[in-house]
């Protein structure tokens, strides 16, 4: 198992620095498109219900500001 260290991320902030610096933005939407693509072939109710997918944490946002439950 590889262990967090700030020299692992600053050269993960270097790789992708350079890796990607030279896309425009038509290269990473097409990046973005196929690999939303991939995870709803893996996944076909990927991203259909994202309201259910945000309850867990809209609850615990109602709970730390002190709302009722469902407000």
């Amino acid at each position: 198992m590889i262990r967090r260290s700030k020299r692992l991320e600053e050269l993960e902030r270097r790789y992708q620095r350079e890796a990607f610096r030279d896309l425009t933005y038509e290269e990473a939407l097409r990046i973005f498109t196929a690999l939303w693509m991939e995870a709803r072939e893996l996944n076909p109710d990927f991203g259909s219900d994202w309201r259910e997918d945000l309850e867990a944490d809209l609850a615990v946002a109602r709970a730390v500001n002190g709302l009722p439950p469902r407000a």
